[in-house]
């Protein structure tokens, strides 16, 4: 869900490996289609020109501003835009007599340029607004709100489970002290916090570790994507693929795991129990090559998974 940068204006959304995706997809004229990450609609946009008249693409989105976007979309009949998460699908699938009879699913995690580009929304530590980080503003905390109100603990164990951050004890106790004087609410304070702490002890920008664990605990994004994929691979036809594009460890692993448990059956203790119901379409994880990498420097995190229900 990312895009290439440009200094003299804002980011534009540009779809992660576009064509990878398709042809991971082995899109059927009249099949049945879930992108559980609509963002901008590049993605479903191009499933949509791989259908047939007879083809349906349901595409979900936990930001009410995603959905509301690409206008131009609107008349297409094939298409259906519902502000959910993909950890919700399941049941949508099931409301619509889907069960069964998916084609395939695209997941595309992490968070979306838009929702970087618009300070308002708190995602970025390079500009500052807010503290939010919601990717569905209507529900749930901001992440101020959870600052402020939570554990030095708590802090810590965020920072360390989801960001992988070194300096998480030091980090949680500046935050406790600097409360103290004074609630912190903006994405600038925040940043100027760890990076006063970090100091560039990494190569990325010292305050990323801790946005993006901010962001995947306030969003439970790991929750939704282990429930999105045990309800997205029951609802697959024969043949029917689920693919999954992560932008960071954390979510790569999960998501390589499962495949890997449904394409190598155990049983209780451990052994090999016969024919899998599922096959790993790619034995290892499929990058951005070097023209996309060029134009697009946010693919080079990226990981295409690709799983197909083969009984």
């Amino acid at each position: 869900m990312n895009a290439s940068a440009n200094p003299s204006r804002p980011l534009a959304h540009q779809s992660v490996m576009l064509v990878e995706v398709l042809e991971a997809l082995n899109i059927r004229l009249d099949g049945f289609y879930l992108d559980g990450t609509f963002g901008r609609g590049g993605h479903s946009s191009a499933i949509l020109s791989r259908l047939g008249p007879e083809g349906r693409l349901l595409a979900l989105d936990r930001d009410p501003e995603a959905i509301a976007a690409r206008s131009d979309l609107d008349s297409d009949t094939r298409l259906e835009r519902v502000h959910a998460a993909f950890g919700d699908a399941g049941g949508l699938l099931a409301a619509r007599g889907w069960q069964g009879r998916l084609n395939g699913a695209l997941l595309d995690l992490g968070v979306s340029s838009p929702q970087l580009d618009d300070p308002a929304r708190g995602f970025s530590f390079r500009a500052d607004g807010p503290l939010d980080m919601r990717m569905d503003s209507s529900t749930g905390e901001p992440v101020s709100a959870w600052l402020n109100r939570v554990s030095e603990a708590e802090i810590r164990e965020c920072l360390w489970t989801f960001g992988e951050e070194r300096r998480a004890r030091q980090i949680a106790q500046r935050i406790c002290l600097q409360r103290e004087a004074e609630p912190i609410t903006t994405t600038r304070a925040l940043a100027e916090l760890v990076g006063s702490i970090v100091r560039g002890e990494h190569r990325i920008d010292p305050a990323t570790r801790t946005f993006q664990a901010l962001r995947i605990l306030i969003n439970d994004e790991l929750g939704q994507l282990k429930r999105g994929l045990a309800q997205l691979v029951e609802a697959l036809a024969i043949a029917g693929r689920l693919v999954v594009l992560s932008f960071h460890s954390l979510e790569d692993r999960i998501v390589k795991r499962f495949f890997r448990e449904l394409a190598r059956p155990l049983d209780a203790e451990g052994r090999s129990a016969g024919s899998a119901s599922y096959r790993l379409v790619y034995r290892k994880s499929v990058v951005a090559g070097e023209e996309e990498l060029a134009g697009n420097p946010r693919a080079r995190s990226a990981r295409l998974r690709a799983l197909e229900r083969i009984a």
